[in-house]
């Protein structure tokens, strides 16, 4: 009954987690989608999620860390839930075949395809309704957020010469 229990719950949280992951590839494709002049209109509108998803695409290197962090996150402890879900009934090594087959499906699947779709397809009232639970993450993980920030604004400068590469890209 108990390991009966440990995989309802165990689906229950990668369910939630897969929820998670297409919540910031969908965000990711809708508001890198939207052009500056978009941004630009929005702010003269009386939306306070306008002015929340403004200063989030004012620097969009630390919006991609933030998005990629929280997708990442998410994505990882998938994997992990479903390797030890699987582990149960499976011997280790096919466990582990199994659990990344499973995981590969189900994130590419529902975790990236079908919700950049959506964010794309969505992407103007997308971005607005997303804007202030990206904030929320940003500062939830701040301290590992300006962590990736900083090195890999450091790592982008060292390799293309800018740090801000994402510039052309969003203006």
């Amino acid at each position: 009954m108990v390991g009966a229990t440990l995989g309802l719950t165990g689906i229950a949280t990668v369910t939630l987690l897969l929820a998670l992951s297409a919540f910031f590839s969908s965000a990711e494709t809708a508001i890198f989608s939207l052009s500056a002049e978009w941004f630009d209109q929005q702010i003269g509108s009386d939306d306070p999620r306008a002015s929340v998803l403004k200063e989030l695409h004012d620097d969009p290197h630390r919006l991609l860390v933030t998005l990629l962090v929280g997708n990442n996150v998410v994505n990882v402890a998938i994997s992990s839930i479903l390797t030890v879900l699987v582990a149960s009934y499976l011997p280790s090594g096919a466990a582990v075949a199994v659990a990344t087959a499973c995981t590969s499906v189900l994130v590419i699947v529902f975790g990236e395809i079908v919700p950049k779709a959506f964010g794309l397809g969505n992407a103007e009232t997308w971005s607005l309704r997303v804007a202030s639970p990206i904030r929320l993450t940003e500062r939830v993980l701040s301290p590992l957020i300006t962590l990736f920030d900083g090195i890999t604004r450091r790592m982008t400068a060292y390799i293309s010469g800018d740090a801000n590469i994402e510039t052309p890209y969003t203006d």
